[in-house]
């Protein structure tokens, strides 16, 4: 049986990137996205406190494999920051593509915030884009607020999740990730590479229907 965590007043949960293009359909569809859609609406209920995030890509972003002549989608190149997988043209903004999937609802959300709008870097984290030194604000957000806990649901598990997972840690945020409230693309092993990575940092992993 998973142990029971009651939510409280210093706990915040990051919804991340529940957007059409992640959805089935999307151009980057993460298989069985749209599943998480009522149980994260059913999770929030909970939570006093919640922050949306989304992908807002520029149409000729560094990330897309259409930037790059001779470039297929999930071929790899290196960049100033490491490497860089190149990925289908996603979540650019003011498109459908990157709006919220219709039937999420979180009306008492306090914040939408926007990562990967720098076109030369792409954005996992909801903490830092992928150069490892721009901050998105979120870090400052959640301090002023005097949040001590992250709760993380959405999508993708392996990327956006993981990476908003572990540098929530690394900024001293106590971290819950809610696993059955997301869903992973898995590129060359990243499922497994996410699970050993939250094992070895501690950071723990949950259900929906142990938070509350």
């Amino acid at each position: 049986m998973t142990k029971k965590i009651a939510v409280g007043k210093g706990d915040v949960l990051v919804v991340v990137d529940i957007q059409n293009d992640f959805c089935p359909g999307g151009s980057l569809s993460v298989p069985h996205g749209d599943e998480v859609v009522p149980l994260i609406n059913r999770l929030a209920t909970r939570f006093e406190h919640v922050v949306l995030t989304q992908d807002w890509h520029a149409p000729d972003h560094l990330s897309f494999a259409s930037a790059h002549p001779g470039k297929q989608p999930y071929d790899t190149i290196m960049l100033p920051y490491g490497v860089q997988i190149l990925w289908p043209d996603h979540c650019v903004r003011v498109t459908q593509g990157a709006e919220f999937h219709k039937d999420l609802h979180i009306p008492q959300a306090g914040l939408v915030l926007r990562k990967g709008i720098h076109r030369k870097f792409d954005s996992y984290s909801t903490f830092y884009e992928n150069d490892r030194k721009t901050a998105t604000g979120l870090i400052g957000y959640l301090r002023e607020r005097g949040f001590g806990r992250v709760f993380l649901a959405g999508l993708a598990l392996d990327f956006c999740v993981r990476y908003s997972a572990e540098d929530a840690y690394r900024e001293g945020f106590e971290v819950v990730v809610v696993e059955d409230a997301c869903r992973g693309i898995d590129v060359d092993g990243s499922m497994a590479a996410t699970r050993e990575s939250f094992r070895t940092l501690g950071i723990v992993c949950t259900t929906a229907e142990a938070v509350g």
